[in-house]
């Protein structure tokens, strides 16, 4: 099983910790999340808040794509990504991915594969809002030599 959430609302980690439990019905013996937060400085410049644009379709289809190639590779019990899109305040959370497995190595490694993923091949524009300016970003280099290295 997996689910994508695209949203603009806040995230509500602890509900969504609780249901993804109830989910994989005491099946799994690991649960592994990741939770990335809008940095308040980049490059010594404070961040204020962080713009992602999206095309609703293509942005979850293009996420839906990462956790099937995590599941082709792991036995995973579940996957849940959450995606903010919109105007989000640095500190604030931007993405969770929650991964269910019935052994931890399984779970550690499928997490992992997705955020590296997500930073890479997920369709969305961001754009950061600073003190003294705004420009869009894109992934950097280290992020595309992590995910090569799952190849």
């Amino acid at each position: 099983m997996s689910l994508v959430r695209i949203q603009t609302e806040p995230i509500a980690f602890i509900e969504e910790w609780t249901e993804f439990l109830r989910r994989i019905e005491g099946k799994g013996g690991a649960v592994v999340s990741f939770s990335g937060i809008v940095r308040e400085f980049n490059q010594d410049s404070k961040v204020e808040e962080l713009y992602l644009e999206h095309y609703p379709e293509m942005t979850e289809q293009s996420i839906h794509q990462i956790i099937d190639k995590a599941h082709e590779k792991w036995e995973l019990l579940d996957t849940l990504v959450i995606h903010r899109v919109g105007l989000i305040k640095s500190r604030e959370q931007i993405v969770v991915v929650l991964v269910g497995a019935e052994h931890r190595a399984e779970a550690f490694s499928a997490c992992e594969f997705i955020i590296d993923f997500l930073k890479t091949d997920t369709i969305l524009w961001k754009k950061e809002i600073r003190h003294d300016g705004s420009s869009w970003i894109e992934s950097l280099d280290t992020d595309y030599q992590r995910s090569k290295h799952w190849e």
